[in-house]
């Protein structure tokens, strides 16, 4: 069994923070933007969708009223994507987090399992982004402004972190023994996307397949971001328990996996 600091690693805090910061960097290395690449993009994608289904589809989100016409339509769909792209980033970059590094495999005394931690970190840097462009929308073009349920994202956000650390380590270590992982993450992206209430809410769904959708694990943290910052609703408590019980779980079983196999990777790299 992982022990804590396999979990909480605060020994290598400082290390994880220089890996996430140069990751960060490197990715806008050279551009003329730099890391403002991180901020311009989130905001052209919410122009592009306020266009699209306020200007051309004049698209309405079913359940909100007179208010859920495009503008809103338009926030709502860019709150769910939110989520989904960080899941996108996790999902479609874990196969290959050990590959990438063999270096850093044959460095007895690395501790491999910081890599997933590094990911995440990323990740949530440009999900916070994305956050603060949705929030500063939703001050100035959404009916009421911000409302005081927006206080709980964090707690929205929280159970999400350890369904993402535990798919981090179990694809990184499936990864290395399993090449063809990375091609199957990117054809279950594509499908989670569908399958997942980013463009429609759950309401519109059947009761049976609204049921159905709850065993997707990134319905409960869409479906509750957009409670808390669209819709002035505090989280549904009781779903949100149940995920950080159900993602908790799975973040020890993908770590005993990590554990278990880590002692290979070395011999197939």
């Amino acid at each position: 069994m992982p022990s804590l600091p396999f979990f909480l690693p605060l020994a290598h805090r400082t290390l994880i923070w220089q890996l996430g910061r140069r990751e960060v960097l490197g990715r806008y290395r050279g551009s003329l933007l730099g890391v403002g690449w991180s901020f311009v993009t989130p905001v052209m994608m919410l122009a592009v969708y306020t266009f699209v289904f306020v200007d051309v589809f004049k698209a309405r989100w079913p359940g909100a009223g007179h208010e859920g016409g495009g503008l809103t339509f338009a926030l709502f769909i860019f709150a769910g994507l939110i989520v989904f792209n960080l899941f996108a980033e996790i999902a479609g970059r874990a196969p290959r987090l050990i590959v990438d590094q063999p270096n850093l495999v044959k460095k007895v005394a690395f501790p491999l399992e910081i890599l997933p931690w590094v990911a995440v970190l990323s990740g949530l840097f440009h999900l916070a982004l994305s956050v603060l462009v949705l929030l500063a929308a939703v001050a100035f073009l959404h009916p009421g402004g911000i409302q005081p349920s927006a206080l709980a994202l964090p707690l929205v956000l929280l159970p999400f972190l350890p369904f993402l650390l535990g798919l981090g380590w179990l694809l990184s270590a499936l990864g290395v023994f399993i090449r063809d992982i990375g091609q199957i993450m990117n054809f279950v992206i594509s499908l989670a996307m569908f399958l997942s209430p980013v463009f429609y809410p759950l309401e519109s769904l059947s009761e049976p397949m609204r049921s159905w959708m709850y065993f997707n694990p990134l319905t409960a943290i869409i479906d509750n971001m957009r409670r808390v910052l669209l819709q002035g609703l505090w989280p549904d408590w009781n779903t949100l328990a149940l995920f950080a019980a159900a993602a908790c779980a799975f973040a020890v079983l993908a770590a005993v996996l990590f554990q278990a196999t880590r002692k290979g990777f070395a011999d197939v790299l």
